[in-house]
């Protein structure tokens, strides 16, 4: 039942959406010392999100447009940063604040989901 509710659908794209930007940090670190390797990152949410919103076309059932559900992330953009002399653009720094970032958006994504079924269990008279 509460699948089909846009505030849990939102809540479950937003989780996952912070959980493949600390993918990309992870592997952004990981390979910090490769040469040649380019930082990779994932776009805002709201971008990500951007034609599932207004009124464009909206998917009844998965795979309905373009052989995808709605509300899937884009993919991962190479990042535009200073590139070092062998070639990798990954910065530390700038790693470490798109992790707390997404913490953050991991963070955001489960308090949303917990008010939505606390408002859920309250309509239904459960506590």
């Amino acid at each position: 039942m509460y699948q089909s509710l846009t505030i849990f659908q939102n809540a479950r794209a937003m989780a996952e959406h912070a959980g493949r930007a600390q993918a990309a940090t992870a592997q952004n670190l990981a390979n910090a010392d490769t040469p040649g390797y380019r930082a990779i990152a994932m776009p805002d949410f709201e971008a990500a999100l951007a034609g599932a919103r207004g009124f464009e076309l909206r998917a009844t059932r998965p795979a309905h447009l373009f052989g995808q559900s709605p509300g899937r992330p884009a993919d991962y953009l190479v990042r535009d940063t200073a590139v070092d002399p062998n070639g990798n653009s990954v910065s530390i720094e700038t790693e470490m604040v798109a992790a707390a970032s997404a913490k953050g958006a991991h963070d955001r994504a489960l308090a949303i989901y917990r008010s939505g079924l606390s408002i859920l269990r309250a309509s239904l008279g459960r506590r």
